[in-house]
């Protein structure tokens, strides 16, 4: 069942339109990753979907239910989705305290509101910090404290603005191993923004990308330097990288022109295990390194000398029997090069 799920929805500041979300449906009980460059319009669809904006037009369904942003009925759903901000505030008094705050506002008992605040500190490894002034905390230790305050309310969905962008290297991997253990434990869905592809890849079940606050299916991947040259018959190659020689169609070749820009379509690349013709032109073979589920497909990349990404159906992801760490091929058709 669909946890959201959008239809023409838009956000306009202005004049400048920062959203504009033909469909979109978010399952329930997984980790999304929000994916996208500064401006993409993250943040936006984060605030919309915590119900603390309102789109200027479409529709909104949260658990098959049409969301009204009306007072009335808002308060109540975001009892169901608390944002944690990039830059969270907490106030200054003890880490118990900031715990405390939400539960005593919702009128839980002080034995039980003990047991939820020990029970969440421990969740993000801030067990022993329970009594310590919540100002003194480094960067990482707010940003846990954050989460665990937000998990204390017990949200069915927790909204991450970039997690970890403003904290150090070891506190990034925490908390992205407790964005996990948040969802696998608690069986809470999780939506986060980020810039890194890599991260995305790592703890999402479903990446949604972001371009000019619009859903892309692909962002700036697949682009190499190249070399145009021909093989020994006088056919025309392009070595990309300086690494793998492909075969290009003669109407891409452009004149006077020897170092070119490379466009690979990950959606035109084809997926052959095992690798049929090994060194013939255009097959390749290499590592996978990612796999990840992109707005209804699957985005593989493989590490063939260079990063090359193909995006294909969930059909044929079932068919190839791609797994990370396993040597595949692939074959890049012509039609798939687009020399720039």
């Amino acid at each position: 069942m669909s946890l959201f799920s959008l239809d023409h929805v838009t956000r306009v500041y202005g004049r400048r339109t920062v959203l504009e979300i033909p469909k979109l449906d978010i399952e329930g009980n997984r980790i999304h990753a929000l994916l996208g460059p500064n401006g993409a319009g993250k943040t936006t669809l984060l605030n919309i979907l915590g119900f603390l904006e309102p789109p200027n037009s479409g529709t909104i369904h949260f658990r098959s239910q049409p969301v009204r942003f009306v007072e009335a009925e808002l308060q109540h759903l975001r009892r169901s989705a608390v944002l944690v901000d990039q830059h969270p505030i907490l106030f200054s008094t003890t880490v118990y305290k900031n715990l405390e705050f939400g539960l005593k506002i919702r009128g839980i008992t002080p034995d039980k509101r003990r047991r939820i605040i020990e029970e969440n500190l421990d969740l993000v490894g801030m067990g022993s910090f329970t009594h310590y002034p919540a100002h003194r905390l480094s960067g990482g230790e707010t940003q846990r404290v954050a989460l665990a305050r937000a998990l204390a309310l017990s949200p069915e969905v927790l909204l991450c603005d970039e997690p970890t962008s403003s904290v150090d290297v070891e506190n990034q991997n925490l908390i992205i191993t407790i964005l996990k253990r948040i969802n696998e434990m608690k069986k809470i869905s999780v939506l986060f923004t980020t810039h890194d592809r890599s991260q995305a890849a790592r703890l999402a079940h479903h990446t949604i990308v972001l371009n000019q606050g619009r859903l892309a299916p692909t962002m700036y991947e697949n682009i190499f330097r190249g070399v145009l040259k021909s093989d020994p018959s006088g056919r025309p190659r392009c070595v990309i990288q300086d690494k793998i020689e492909l075969a290009v169609p003669e109407a891409q070749i452009i004149e006077n022109r020897e170092t070119v820009s490379v466009f690979i379509d990950p959606e035109k690349i084809v997926p052959q295990h095992p690798l049929k013709n090994p060194g013939t032109a255009n097959q390749l073979q290499g590592r996978v390194v990612q796999i990840v589920e992109e707005n209804g497909k699957v985005r593989i990349v493989i590490d063939a000398g260079v990063w090359i990404a193909l995006l294909i159906s969930k059909k044929s992801y079932q068919v190839s029997k791609f797994m990370v760490g396993e040597t595949n091929g692939l074959i890049i058709p012509p039609e798939a090069i687009h020399i720039m």
